[in-house]
């Protein structure tokens, strides 16, 4: 009791906002408090009350911790189907089939029907497409007049040199029914850039909950399902839907990640989710390496996404985009049960506080990324820094398959070097927060990439170094970005942001893929370091988002409704005449002021101090 009254006593002996602005009437620090105190008020009139619910909750407890522990296997898998296709297509030497050779005699080995059946080179190798014309003569005729007449192959293809089976001797994509592994590239960025669209509109109509379960039962129908595809086309659709779902579940995870974790917790979470999806590109090496059959490997590799189904049960829905719905019970009952989880216990006086924004639903849509000026601002910005990326990290990938590396070390030494350039970014994150971190790590990727461009491949060591410090440092701004454009966008159209700037960003990746393949050096570096310039250029003009509070309506994300220390950072904000403790005072007296408020609108807390107070009279 005596430490209610002592707390009662500091509270009264600070002086009311009001009676500052009086007290300093005849001071030139008016004008200057004044400016500052309109801005709080204008923050404390949007006060995140959840937030304030999220901290008696745990701002890491179990239930967080578990939450960020299920995102791991779905984004080791994601990155599993994601890159599959580079070792699907493993180039293969095609034989003519010449089993009619077999019908003259049957004890003849394969290498004997081949010396009778097919021309040779003049190096002495068999060519490769083309075979002799049949005829009815017996073996000892074959042998002794031999035959010359050469024609294409009639009865499909032989490999008798391939040890693995892969789509080119299961399809029998040779001699003239070639099918570039660019075509089925170039397919999958497509269901990528579809599956933005869609899943984005999705996630933020629907909710997040549904979405990621949508994702990964479409995952695991067309991705696991993939082993059982009868004809080539089929598995184009189906590594189309792939694509989608990758997508789909890395909009919907990151907006959930994002609404249920606070502070550094968040970016933590993401940066083990991006090594985890890194370790699935290492996974996928080892297991193309060791299975000698394709559908082998998509049976075992996509083996572990039924576990998932669990996910039905165990998963949260967003209770920040519960409470934009308008589903305000729902929302309470969520973090109630987070709460249990975490063993804690929400006051009701506490939950009583949350109300729909505005005492209204709120409603947003992709309309308002061009009717919202200061939206479609940071839209902007955020999508060109977003293409740079796509095209200098799709271009680095390009040019190091292009060095004539071994298939397996081109994709084992980068999903390596990517899990600590990941892990760099809390130190980064910690030094030079989001928007530091994010240019250096643009800068660095964007030089490595120019020069890998102009380097002469004669320097191929030199080039193949470069490409690797570059994805490394790429591999580095994707994290940081994610983090950062999830933290920007309000919670109301999040997810559908994600998926616009996902669509620039996989637009930058086919652009750079097009220009690559029209064989002219100048184009792809004119493109990576426009888009790079350009980037750089506007990333001073990003809002700083450490440690800052979520938006969740169009409102929130006006330049009027930054945080207390981004004010207090800007020097032009505030005249030389205020000082620092003048600022600190000023904004403890608000905070305090809205303590106040908040404990005299609540009948529960004010009930109870009456008896309290009645009891001790």
């Amino acid at each position: 009791m005596a430490k209610k009254k002592s707390f009662k006593i500091e509270f009264k002996s600070h002086p009311h906002p009001r009676n500052l602005q009086h007290d300093g009437a005849e001071s030139p620090r008016c004008c200057s408090l004044d400016m500052l105190l309109q801005r709080l008020r204008a923050i404390d009139a949007q006060d995140d009350k959840l937030a304030n619910i999220m901290d008696v909750v745990g701002e890491f407890g179990t239930f967080q911790r578990r939450l960020v522990a299920l995102s791991f296997i779905p984004n080791f898998l994601s990155s599993f189907f994601m890159f599959a296709d580079i070792f699907m297509f493993a180039p293969q030497k095609p034989y003519c089939n010449t089993s009619w050779i077999l019908a003259v005699d049957r004890n003849l080995s394969e290498a004997e029907q081949m010396n009778l059946t097919l021309p040779r080179a003049p190096n002495g190798s068999f060519l490769t497409c083309l075979m002799y014309v049949p005829v009815d003569w017996d073996l000892d005729s074959t042998i002794q007049f031999d035959l010359n007449h050469t024609d294409s192959c009639q009865n499909g293809w032989i490999y008798p040199e391939s040890k693995r089976r892969s789509l080119i001797n299961e399809f029998d994509l040779v001699c003239g029914n070639e099918t570039s592994n660019e075509i089925v590239y170039t397919v999958f960025l497509a269901g990528l850039l579809t599956g933005a669209v869609i899943f984005g509109f999705i996630t933020d109509k629907l909710g997040r909950y549904p979405t990621i379960l949508l994702a990964l039962l479409e995952l695991a129908i067309f991705g696991f399902g993939t082993a059982f595809v009868s004809s080539f086309n089929q598995y184009i659709f189906f590594r189309f839907c792939v694509s989608q779902a990758v997508m789909g579940y890395a909009i919907g995870s990151s907006a959930l990640l994002t609404e249920w974790l606070m502070g550094m917790h968040r970016a933590h979470a993401f940066i083990l989710g991006h090594c985890f999806f890194s370790m699935g590109v290492v996974f996928l090496t080892g297991l193309a390496y060791s299975l000698p059959h394709w559908r082998l490997m998509f049976l075992v590799g996509g083996t572990p996404v039924f576990p998932l189904i669990c996910y039905i049960w165990i998963l949260p829905e967003s209770p920040r985009w519960l409470i934009m719905k308008g589903k305000l019970e729902e929302a309470k009952q969520m973090l109630c049960y987070a709460a249990a989880v975490n063993k804690k216990t929400i006051p009701l006086s506490l939950l009583d506080k949350l109300q729909l924004p505005g005492k209204k639903v709120a409603s947003a849509s992709i309309l308002d990324f061009y009717s919202n000026r200061y939206l479609r601002k940071l839209t902007l910005v955020m999508c060109s820094i977003w293409f740079a990326i796509g095209c200098n990290y799709y271009t680095l990938g390009l040019k190091t398959r292009e060095l004539g590396m071994n298939i397996y070390l081109s994709q084992v030494i980068p999903g390596m070097m990517e899990v600590p350039a990941r892990l760099c970014c809390i130190f980064l994150l910690e030094q030079f927060k989001r928007r530091g971190t994010l240019i250096m790590t643009l800068f660095q990727g964007a030089t490595m990439c120019f020069l890998s461009l102009m380097l002469p491949s004669e320097l191929k060591s030199l080039v193949i170094l470069i490409t690797l410090l570059g994805e490394f440092n790429l591999a580095a701004s994707i994290t940081m970005f994610y983090i950062y454009t999830s933290e920007l966008l309000p919670t109301i159209i999040r997810a559908t942001g994600l998926g616009l700037v996902s669509l620039i960003w996989v637009a930058g990746g086919i652009l750079s893929v097009t220009l690559i393949h029209q064989n002219i050096a100048i184009l792809p570096i004119i493109l990576c370091s426009l888009s790079a310039s350009v980037a750089l250029f506007y990333c001073s003009n990003l809002p700083e988002m450490q440690d800052q509070p979520l938006p969740d309506t169009l409102e929130h994300i006006t330049p009027q409704s930054r945080s207390i220390s981004e004010e207090l950072s800007n020097e032009d904000m505030l005249s030389d005449d205020m000082t620092e403790e003048v600022a600190k005072n000023t904004i403890l007296n608000s905070r305090l002021t809205s303590m106040d408020q908040d404990s005299l609108s609540s009948p529960p807390l004010q009930s109870k101090d009456e008896k309290i107070d009645k009891e001790e009279d």
